[in-house]
């Protein structure tokens, strides 16, 4: 077993919700190997054809994980590790956090086909396809912005991502929604955490309306001029925000769990041109968090 490689215990988790190896086509190559090559990628930033030869033929690794981007399988893995988690109480939902960062795009994440992409064998787009690949040109380049959910151990519950130049604000009702836990005895899956956290800029109307209309409590500071706003319409302004600074306090838990999925290079810097494969990246790097004990 190499540095980084999955251990048993994590083997043990992840392989009962791996795709099986048999089918049209062939048997697929150990998809043990095949992970740790995605895995070593991911977390070293290395380009595809400098692979050690110990995880095969590149091209089949890559081709594995494009796949899984595509047709959704990364997020499968994802919801069903996170199942198995709520179900032993290691997810705590008393406070999940938002916030998002910015990765800085390497020159070789530009220059992606005009044509939409299609999953092989299959005449459907990939899924978390987007026409603008999820780059944004700012004074420092080609970034992107990844915005996610992390709950109160440090581990990313939900993502998306977004060109770099996109705001914070319009972006948390869509990530919010995408945290969808499965119940494996049975039941609808969870979607609502205890409570949600947020800087300045995930203050506006809309939001606050979104989380009191599913009865959420939230804590998100109100800036100075939507104070001054609110004064100077008098009652037609509304109550002021409420807020809590012991609960403010737990903020730093999603900047954690930021601060760990970039340790993966390839998270931290974009290499892959194709938005959905990029997503899969993040995705799989959350994965690892899971698995982790």
């Amino acid at each position: 077993m190499g540095r980084g490689d999955l251990t048993n215990r994590e083997w043990s988790l992840l392989e009962p919700h791996l795709p099986p190896r048999g089918g049209r086509g062939g048997r697929w190559n150990d998809h043990r190997i095949v992970v740790n090559g995605i895995l070593f990628r991911i977390r070293t930033g290395v380009p595809w054809r400098d692979l050690p030869e110990r995880y095969g033929s590149w091209k089949t690794v890559y081709e594995r994980h494009r796949r899984w981007s595509a047709d959704g399988t990364w997020d499968r893995i994802l919801h069903a590790v996170q199942a198995e988690a709520d179900l032993a109480g290691r997810i705590d939902w008393s406070m999940v956090g938002i916030d998002s960062t910015s990765c800085r795009a390497h020159q070789h994440a530009a220059g992606a086909r005009k044509a939409r992409p299609r999953i092989p064998k299959k005449r459907t787009t990939p899924r978390h396809h987007r026409p603008d690949e999820g780059l944004g040109r700012s004074r420092g380049g080609l970034t992107s912005k990844i915005h996610l959910a992390g709950e109160g151990g440090c581990r990313p519950m939900a993502l998306l991502l977004t060109p770099g130049q996109w705001g914070d604000a319009p972006q948390m009702v869509e990530v919010l929604d995408r945290i969808r836990v499965p119940r494996p005895l049975g039941g609808r899956p969870r979607t609502r955490p205890d409570h949600v956290s947020g800087d300045k800029a995930y203050s506006s109307r809309r939001n606050r309306r979104y989380l009191r209309r599913r009865h959420i409590r939230h804590t998100i500071p109100e800036p100075k001029d939507q104070r001054a706003n609110r004064r100077r319409k008098g009652r037609g302004g509304g109550r002021p925000a409420g807020f809590d600074r012991d609960h403010y306090r737990r903020r730093n838990e999603v900047e954690r769990t930021i601060n760990r999925l970039k340790n993966s290079r390839a998270v931290a810097t974009r290499y892959d041109k194709r938005a959905y494969v990029f997503h899969g990246t993040v995705t799989a790097a959350a994965i690892r968090l899971w698995l982790r004990q």
